[in-house]
């Protein structure tokens, strides 16, 4: 049940009607009318109104109260992505804010029902949530709040060593060789081509035999190996493998499920926050306001898409890139020859002949059409990497900026598209962490945990890592390792009960059961 006031639950009413007659689908939408005491309270919760003890909430609850005190930032909604959608206003909002957030929301609902990396999440997680600080408060209360607060401190530091692609591909679990059948074996031995009067001399069966036993004896030593192949979900190995009581284990399935949850939200915030300003502008503009309104809404408005030198706005961003894509496919821009064209002029005037549809409803216009197919089934990278293009970076001065102590200034170092556009996919790629795989559970035969760095642009940070380890240490109870490459050396950190050392990688050290 809404919270609303009737005048308000009306207007939602009729917002909902507007935005689905534009063409979007979504949830059942629940709205919460708060004050900023209580909005900043979910907002430190994550935005849900239950969660678990931790002192991280309470402060980030302070950190948001001191922000909206000293007029630093403004939180005017947060929206659930759950199933009925929750949405929280805020009491003091202008009715014009009221229904240009309503409309965001209703933005929003229809990018978590839709895209499809929203796809695998679990669409009750208000009850989860719940669910989950009622069994966190249980362990609190059987083994001690520092206990476990010191173990949700660990678990925490480790929430986004998941591998959240896992949810969209079936990673095939490679054959163990002492699983293969017997037979298989004759299918490695090597033999050379012989007449058969002279096979038993250029194929000795002591040769053959002691190819046997040794093709043998590799498949018992690979039988042992853990995991089968590079694991990148490092929560999942620990959950399974290390040595945990119930509770802890527990806790770290909690943390994950919960990690898992956010990802989708984290890998789209470009495109979910410029498709519900797209649907506000619309909403707005088309059926909502009223002539009274028009100065708070662009005042209000066009804060939300402020930017600054050298400061992206996923806001401005993502709608910026939706309605280009929109003109772009109304006026034919795409397609091979489109794309094949080199000279920046005529690529500005390809089309210009054509004209637009003035008013399009819904999926009217073959604009429109593209823009729902792009919300379906892209996250950031593939927006950007797909319809980010030169003229649209020159338009919008996309460019590297650096600051000059000398004027004081933010000034322009490069505007080379490539190098932009690279420098933004790997910002967004993985949300800027680095990626790790665990390739050994069992290094050197001593129960150590080996895991390694895939470096793709991004280097390790060494003060990250080190701590990391020491987190993850506290939880496997043996040493554990780290390869990465740093200045291209490639380098092992340890870490173990006594210390954190690093060493040059070199043929003396006993290799891991997997290369990456």
């Amino acid at each position: 049940m809404s919270t609303l006031p009737p005048e308000l639950a009306e207007e939602a009413a009729r917002i909902a009607e507007y935005a689905r007659e534009e063409g979007l689908d979504f949830f059942e939408t629940v709205f919460e009318l708060v004050d900023f005491d209580q909005m900043n309270q979910v907002a430190a919760y994550g935005g849900f109104p239950q969660r678990y003890p931790h002192w991280r909430f309470g402060m980030e609850y302070e950190r948001l109260r001191k922000q909206h005190t000293y007029g630093l930032s403004r939180i005017y909604e947060m929206v659930i992505n759950n199933d009925p959608c929750y949405a929280y206003l805020l009491r003091e909002n202008l009715p014009v804010d009221h229904k240009t957030v309503i409309a965001h929301v209703y933005g929003h609902c229809d990018f978590f029902k839709n895209n499809v990396w929203f796809r695998h999440t679990n669409r009750k997680m208000m009850d989860e949530m719940a669910n989950h600080a009622t069994r966190i408060r249980r362990y609190v209360d059987r083994y001690g709040y520092e206990e476990v607060e010191q173990f949700i401190d660990v678990a925490l530091s480790l929430n986004d060593l998941i591998d959240p692609h896992s949810m969209f591909v079936r990673r095939a679990v490679p054959e163990k060789p002492a699983d293969r059948d017997e037979r298989n074996i004759e299918g490695e031995v090597v033999r050379y081509p012989a007449k058969s009067y002279m096979d038993r001399f250029i194929n000795p069966p002591e040769r053959l035999e002691a190819q046997r036993k040794r093709i043998r004896a590799d498949r018992l030593k690979a039988r042992d190996i853990e995991p089968a192949q590079p694991l990148r979900d490092v929560l999942l190995y620990l959950i399974e493998h290390a040595r945990l009581e119930d509770w802890q284990a527990d806790i770290l399935s909690i943390v994950r499920k919960e990690a898992y949850y956010y990802a989708p939200q984290g890998q789209s915030k470009i495109m979910n926050e410029g498709w519900a300003t797209y649907w506000h502008s619309t909403l707005m503009t088309r059926y909502c306001l009223r002539d009274d309104e028009l100065i708070n809404y662009c005042d209000h408005h066009s804060g939300t898409l402020a930017g600054g030198t050298g400061r992206l706005n996923p806001y401005k961003l993502g709608l910026e890139l939706f309605r280009n894509i929109e003109e772009r496919w109304d006026l034919g821009r795409y397609g091979k020859e489109y794309d094949e064209l080199e000279d920046i002029e005529t690529r500005r005037n390809w089309g210009k002949d054509r004209r637009r549809p003035e008013r399009v409803k819904g999926k009217e216009s073959p604009g429109r059409e593209k823009i729902f197919e792009v919300r379906k089934i892209y996250n950031d990278v593939t927006f950007v990497d797909e319809f980010l293009t030169p003229e649209f970076v020159d338009q919008h001065d996309l460019y590297h900026y650096r600051y000059d102590p000398a004027t004081g200034r933010m000034v322009v170092v490069s505007r080379d598209f490539a190098k932009i556009k690279r420098q933004l996919l790997f910002s967004l790629d993985n949300q800027s962490r680095p990626y790790l795989y665990v390739v050994d559970g069992n290094y050197a035969n001593r129960g150590e945990l080996y895991l390694a760095h895939k470096h793709n642009g991004l280097d390790l940070q060494i003060s990250y890592a080190t701590e990391t380890l020491k987190r993850l240490q506290r939880i496997w109870g043996r040493p554990v390792h780290l390869q990465a490459r740093i200045n291209e050396e490639m380098v092992l950190f340890t870490c173990d009960t006594q210390q954190s050392r690093q060493q040059a990688i070199t043929d003396e050290l006993p290799k891991p059961a997997h290369g990456l």
